[in-house]
């Protein structure tokens, strides 16, 4: 999403367990919303977004010609606030003791100043219009997050500008451990894929750097439309680009409101949990 995020259900058992978008989206052709998990997306106990999808995603074939999904907290998902502070204190080299550094990440996190992790607890006032237009220009994106980062006193002040350059390396995000097989297993059958996302920044890199770019025959981002979601304009441009009409264009995504926006073209959507990053994970 806008890229937030990471708000949780339960445990990544519930992810890692199987099921997912492979195997569960798309089973009954009805339109619009849906969150249950044996009628759409579910990542529920025991569900995920296609850790098995090679078993049943052939049902996709018969329901829909082209599947849009969004980025974080549905394909990828980013690095624990605390890996992504260590990480950029290391390469400033600044020496911070480990109850210091939990302490500045968990108020990074109140913050809400990584991108793709937890909203902010509570915006300031003067951030407001900026928060709710950031995924509209790399500028706009940046200026927001860095303005979230200075408001936690951080060990210097530089840090700001070099937490927001971490979040956009490839190391900064893990794909699930369902992606890979789901995006294989639509190749597979004929089904093209669009990714749409709430971005500033081009996030092609990550997708070739983790190996499942060639399973992904669009991007439509945001800051390079200048639409964010749930603005229906985006999602056209992304059934346009799958050659599909939007009545045959799923919809996966973890935000009820942004992702949920591709129903007003008469897309059926199905929502996902933003399941958390963990420290110590290598999935």
């Amino acid at each position: 999403m806008a890229e937030r995020k990471d708000s949780d259900v339960g445990s990544d058992a519930g992810r890692d367990a199987g099921g997912g978008v492979g195997k569960h989206v798309g089973r009954d052709a009805d339109r619009g919303v849906g969150r249950d998990a044996d009628r759409g997306v579910g990542r529920e106990a025991g569900r995920g977004v296609g850790r098995e999808a090679g078993s049943d995603v052939g049902v996709l074939a018969g329901a829909v010609t082209g599947v849009m999904f969004d980025f974080s907290g549905t394909l990828f998902r980013v690095e624990p606030t605390e890996d992504w502070l260590r990480a950029i204190v290391a390469d400033a080299g600044i020496d911070l003791p480990e109850a210091e550094l939990i302490a500045c990440a968990a108020l990074l996190e109140e913050a809400g100043a990584l991108p793709g992790g937890a909203s902010p607890r509570r915006l300031p006032a003067r951030l407001e219009p900026l928060w709710r237009e950031r995924d509209l220009s790399p500028a706009q994106h940046r200026a927001a997050y860095t303005a979230l980062a200075r408001e936690v006193p951080l060990p210097s002040a530089e840090l700001a500008d070099a937490l927001y350059e971490r979040h956009r390396v490839p190391a900064a995000w893990r794909p699930y451990p369902d992606t890979a097989a789901t995006l294989a297993a639509l190749r597979e059958r004929g089904v093209p894929v669009a990714v749409v996302s709430n971005i500033g920044w081009d996030l092609r890199p990550v997708f070739r750097a983790h190996g499942v770019d060639r399973f992904v025959d669009a991007y439509v981002l945001s800051f390079e439309h200048g639409v964010q979601k749930p603005d229906p304009r985006l999602f056209r441009i992304a059934c346009e680009a799958l050659g599909a009409a939007p009545a045959d264009v799923l919809m996966v995504g973890d935000d009820a409101v942004a992702d949920a926006g591709a129903a007003a073209l008469g897309c059926p959507v199905r929502l996902v949990e933003h399941l958390p990053s963990r420290s110590g994970r290598t999935d």
